[in-house]
């Protein structure tokens, strides 16, 4: 009996002008969604292999230790899920702004919006009159007439209004996907399909979700009029109002410094402090070092310094000793004012951390913020992969300053009185940084409460509308 009303709604439905819409709505969104997607990703591809070819010409003409700093970083390169999902590494840099405003101010659309939005705006559209509608029409009194239990009424409706939604979801998903793989410079490996297959489950629990949910807000009303407006004000609250309010109520409850501020202190530690403080060490070494060494109250260029230290040993023992006990002095500056500018940041990091965790809670009342978290870690486009990312190239970051302070050893150990700051320098042996998704296993583990949290709502609404019309007035 049960399958014979689930057919009922599915072909109730499919029927309908509703269906009709839906489906040529994600027949057109999806499939140019992925081709604008597909191509943004190209060319992301082709212009971070022209930087990269740019920064080798660059380093083999100009590869100075004072230059390179903002040359040589650990850059994310687009990965192949961003054809589907733009995620936060695709974000618009702000600085091409006045180049083109228009992809800040309306952004591309993507698989989880066309999920999170407009298949849970979609799915209350279809369930708004499941209960109310049908008792309007008398369809509902004559199917309890006959003697068809309530509790398969409900679920049969739910069940059967999942499945019609999700016709026309995976159909336009297909045909995207085909849209996708006709690209020859697009490459998916088997973790990108497992991690879109978990996707595609976690879309199902999302939709049945809004589709229970429309269900019971239908068994709170006798009329659809009124059921559609009070859908329509839930939809807002959840899916626009909670998740864009969630960072401005946790700002509030856990405030932190603004980064500008965070960094002028640390500019003013690493600058004006630092120069203080390494003059004062430089001045206490040298003053027991020119009591040692005469010579070193001479005036003298660098070249005559040179001259010097090739005629008289003792000089360039003095000229060593010099340079060593500045190096030493701005060593130690350095050291003493970055641990109170490392100081300054972790505490700061610490506040932001907090606050993020706090927001992220707060915005997981919603569904769609659930789904967000779920469908961007899975696809190494979110949150997660972002602190990945910080991981593994703070690794890099290490090997490659490493690799720096062994070069500017080489260079003092020829020529202890060279400009090793300013010297030009063979960088091709230096540590390269290759980025590299995070294994699925450790995405699929940090989406877990995810899928939870979506199966734990989706339950919550069946048993409200199952309570819901049990005692509903047919009427």
């Amino acid at each position: 009996m049960i399958r014979t009303i689930v057919r009922k709604e599915i072909l109730g439905n499919i029927l309908s002008f509703r269906f009709v819409v839906t489906l040529a709505l994600l027949l057109v969104v999806v499939p140019v969604t992925t081709f604008v997607l597909t191509n943004d990703y190209l060319k992301k591809v082709a212009d971070a292999s022209l930087r990269q070819s740019e920064i080798e010409t660059y380093l083999r003409s100009y590869g100075h230790f004072n230059r390179i700093g903002n040359i040589l970083k650990a850059a994310e390169p687009p990965i192949p899920f961003n054809t589907l999902v733009r995620g936060l590494s695709a974000d618009v840099n702000m600085a091409e702004f006045d180049d083109d405003p228009l992809p800040v101010m309306f952004p591309l659309v993507d698989l989880v919006f066309v999920v999170a939005i407009l298949m849970s705006l979609v799915a209350l559209i279809f369930a708004y009159d499941a209960v109310s509608g049908e008792k309007e029409d008398g369809t509902l009194k004559l199917m309890l007439a006959n003697g068809l239990a309530r509790p398969k009424v409900v679920l049969a409706k739910v069940a059967g209004g999942a499945v019609t939604l999700l016709v026309p979801f995976l159909m336009s998903l297909i045909v995207g996907l085909l849209v996708i793989l006709v690209h020859p410079g697009v490459d998916w490996k088997a973790a990108d399909w497992g991690a879109l297959g978990l996707i595609t489950l976690g879309t199902v629990l999302y939709v049945m979700l809004f589709y229970a949910l429309g269900v019971f807000i239908s068994a709170r009303h006798h009329a659809s009029s009124a059921s559609i407006m009070t859908s329509l004000l839930v939809w807002v609250l959840l899916v626009l109002v909670v998740p864009s309010l969630s960072p401005y109520i946790a700002s509030f409850l856990s405030p932190t410094p603004s980064r500008i501020q965070v960094e002028r202190e640390a500019e003013r530690l690493g600058d004006t402090e630092r120069d203080d403080l390494g003059r004062k060490l430089e001045a206490e070494r040298m003053r027991e070092l020119v009591a040692r060494y005469p010579v070193l109250n001479e005036r003298l260029s660098e070249a005559d310094q040179k001259r010097l230290m090739v005629r008289d040993p003792a000089a360039r023992a003095a000229f060593e000793a010099a340079t060593k006990a500045k190096q030493g002095a701005w060593d130690e500056a350095n050291r003493v004012q970055g641990d109170k500018i490392d100081a300054v940041r972790r505490a700061a990091a610490q506040k932001e951390e907090a606050q993020t965790e706090l927001a992220r809670t707060i915005s997981m009342v919603s569904p769609l913020s659930v789904f967000t978290y779920l469908a961007t870690d899975l696809s190494s486009t979110g949150l997660r992969d972002e602190a990945y990312f910080g991981r593994i190239s703070g690794v890099w970051d290490r090997e490659f300053w490493d690799y720096a302070r062994k070069k500017i050893a080489d260079l003092q150990a020829k020529d202890p009185a060279t400009d090793w700051w300013n010297t030009a320098i063979d960088m091709s042996d230096r540590p390269r940084f290759e980025y590299r998704e995070e294994a699925l296993g450790g995405r699929v583990q940090a989406a877990l409460p995810g899928f939870v949290l979506l199966l734990g709502y989706g339950l919550v609404f069946f048993v409200l509308a199952y309570v819901s019309f049990l005692k509903y007035d047919v009427r």
